[in-house]
């Protein structure tokens, strides 16, 4: 590991452990970073609310600061870093944000040192995307090679770390606990189960997962084999302003016999790294086309357990999909709010996807082999150790 031991970092993100794509990456990040000698300390925009308190590790403490009052918590930011950094006055401070960085709008930001861990997401960059990333004391840092590219393009300085997984967690297993898959899922070892892992969240019109395009090509994909099911790990309610993913269903057709949930208590506490590893390894194929990814991690958790993955041929996705892997043709799709286009991925290549998965074998070595690349040590080696490495030089 990094001798880190000048530097004290704040992540401003979801709190680490929070059953979240974020929530996963930061606890990653800080276990590196406190097994490198530095000090951590989490702002939590989501998992902690009213306390100030902390969170042992195998590595160290991790500081954790509550939420604001405000949605993203951009409010007390400024609070949080100059509480931490009072209690560790010799050391190089940074600050560091994991999440959409056109929330930020606390002018008093603009005074701290940032490095934005930030997600690419459009085929276009958001305005107030771009106006954050260019300000002076803001450093991007890209998590894909499309965030890469569009940065590039724009002329943007920035730095690239992709997101990880840990592969002792996340390998191919037919099991959870001593039950086999498929027995606890109910279904049958000849059944083709396609998986969808997306948050049902949305802004309550549109839906950045695509839920409405995949549900209609499985059951499009129904007329042929009617023994498919389709399993979502998402909440089916409207309860986070998503869709409601029963009637969506209903709409489309899908009979209920063919559409599985998880359990709701379950998932509202988070599903363990074993337990999804079990999931993904039997899913015939991974269905995720979105109308774009900052990255994506579910699709590398599942080639990890050997899980083919369906995804978009755009933003991040198409770089983090292996070559056995399928991608979908889309067209682009107008965002006003933001000011910037996705693409929307269109129904008939969803289709030919899950056909041409119903001819393949349910374990993909490639695809395995290819998710090693985005390992949590090999993440740490190539790109998060030379990063802090070279800064601590920089910081005053």
């Amino acid at each position: 590991m990094a001798n880190l031991q000048n530097l004290a970092v704040s992540i401003l993100s979801n709190s680490p452990g929070t059953p979240t794509g974020y929530g996963v990456q930061v606890e990653l990040l800080a276990h590196n970073l406190l097994h490198s000698g530095a000090k951590v300390a989490v702002f939590s925009n989501y998992g902690l609310e009213g306390q100030i308190t902390h969170i042992d590790t195998p590595f160290g403490r991790i500081e954790h600061y509550p939420r604001g009052l405000r949605p993203y918590s951009d409010d007390v930011l400024p609070h949080h870093y100059n509480h931490f950094k009072a209690k560790y006055p010799h050391k190089k401070h940074i600050l560091m944000t994991l999440y959409d960085v056109w929330v930020l709008q606390n002018p008093a930001l603009n005074e701290l040192p940032i490095y934005s861990w930030t997600p690419l997401d459009h085929i276009t960059m958001p305005p107030a995307v771009e106006g954050f990333l260019r300000k002076e004391n803001v450093h991007p840092i890209a998590m894909a090679p499309f965030g890469q590219r569009e940065l590039e393009e724009k002329g943007i300085e920035h730095s690239y770390v992709p997101h990880a997984y840990d592969p002792k967690k996340y390998q191919p297993t037919n099991k959870i606990g001593n039950t086999k898959t498929r027995e606890f899922m109910g279904i049958g070892e000849d059944d083709f189960l396609v998986g969808m892992v997306a948050a049902n969240k949305a802004n309550g019109q549109i839906h950045r997962k695509a839920y409405a395009e995949n549900f209609m090509a499985f059951s499009i994909l129904l007329k042929d084999h009617p023994n498919a099911k389709l399993y979502v790990h998402a909440d089916p309610s409207k309860a986070y302003g998503g869709f409601d993913l029963g009637n969506l269903a209903k709409a489309v057709g899908i009979p209920q016999e063919n559409l599985l949930f998880p359990d709701p208590l379950d998932l509202r506490y988070g599903f363990s790294p074993e337990h999804m590893a079990a999931l993904y390894s039997t899913m015939d194929v991974l269905l995720a086309p979105s109308y774009g990814e900052g990255f994506g991690v579910p699709t590398v958790e599942a080639q990890a357990c050997g899980t083919r993955v369906i995804g978009s041929d755009w933003a991040a996705t198409p770089d983090l999909i292996s070559e056995d892997g399928f991608v979908v043709d889309g067209q682009p799709f107008w965002d006003e709010a933001q000011s910037s286009w996705y693409m929307i991925p269109k129904i008939p290549s969803i289709v030919k996807a899950l056909q041409q998965a119903t001819e393949e074998e349910r374990h993909s070595q490639t695809s395995a082999d290819f998710a090693l690349q985005f390992s949590n040590q090999n993440v740490w080696t190539k790109y998060w150790k030379p990063f802090f490495e070279g800064i601590q030089t920089t910081i005053e």
